[in-house]
């Protein structure tokens, strides 16, 4: 099956059931199942005076996210975030920004990826939107219960943001209006549970291009070196990661650069190899030393 194209001229072109289809073909992603824990390992580049070991670095281009329905989902968010379908396979479908050149830091992409197995604990890695006053909050969140969203009790008490789930239980919050998030786009964050936020700062701000811009006992961010696009940040909680992650990041090394090279270097850094039965495939999927499980594209 062939991914859905527009014409040469770049004008989006609609999908059978008259969903935007955005200019790009994507390889396509296979389902992955299980998990095993990594070990932790120190961080070389306290000792290197912070520089980036051998100069290279990753980008953080898209995140993953499982379905069991991965046509409903993918259709769900790409009415959430007003993006259109850039490719759709069998058992995966990709969602970007309308006119967007992929890869490109102002947006993090999503792909929905079919899995068997069902949601079974709250999510890990889950996305944030960023809204532009209250009554944007508001009508966001009323939008999107009526696209099939359902409000999440995942413990938050009484907080200004609001807590939803997609269709298959995935949650995510609608923030209110903050102005670090005023130009991030419709996503303003992907969060991620941590035990240490400072030592998930120094990983990944060694792992990718993004600069480290707030780190705290309980909270870190990172953000794109070009100061656009969402922010990636971790979040201390108590609980343990008990399963594979249902979301999780994708790394891509710059063009010319070596995919096997850049694995390497992760591996020094802390990251560990899982098998998660995706078998002969062009990505390699590693773990941070928490566990995540992210994968390491080919260079485009």
């Amino acid at each position: 099956m062939t991914a859905r194209t527009t014409p040469a001229s770049g004008s989006p072109t609609r999908s059978a059931d008259n969903r935007p289809v955005v200019r790009r073909r994507r390889p396509p992603r296979g389902p992955a199942t299980g998990w095993v824990e990594p070990a932790l390992a120190p961080f070389p580049w306290e000792s290197t005076g912070g520089h980036k070991i051998g100069g290279m670095a990753l980008r953080l281009v898209q995140i993953a996210m499982n379905a069991q329905d991965e046509a409903a989902v993918g259709r769900f968010w790409a009415q959430v975030l007003g993006w259109g379908i850039a490719s759709e396979e069998p058992g995966v479908i990709s969602l970007e920004p309308l006119g967007f050149a992929y890869p490109d830091p102002v947006a993090v992409v999503i792909d929905i990826i079919r899995v068997p197995e069902p949601k079974t604990v709250k999510n890990r890695v889950h996305v944030d939107l960023a809204t532009t006053s209250a009554a944007h909050q508001a009508d966001l969140v009323a939008r999107l219960l009526g696209l099939g969203a359902t409000l999440a009790d995942v413990g938050q008490g009484d907080v200004p943001w609001t807590v939803l789930a997609d269709p298959e239980g995935n949650e995510f919050c609608v923030l209110e209006p903050r102005p670090l998030y005023r130009d991030t786009g419709p996503i303003a964050a992907v969060v991620c549970d941590c035990a240490d936020p400072r030592a998930m700062a120094r990983f990944w701000g060694e792992a990718t291009d993004w600069t480290v811009h707030e780190v705290t006992g309980d909270y870190a961010s990172l953000r794109s070196a070009k100061g656009v696009g969402p922010y990636l940040e971790f979040v201390r909680t108590p609980d343990v990661k008990t399963v594979k992650n249902r979301t999780h990041l994708d790394l891509r090394p710059y063009p010319g650069d070596d995919q096997a090279a850049e694995v390497a270097r992760l591996r020094v850094l802390g990251a560990t190899d899982v098998d998660l039965g995706q078998g002969d495939v062009s990505w390699t999927c590693l773990a941070d030393p928490e566990g995540n499980e992210f994968d390491v594209l080919t260079p485009r």
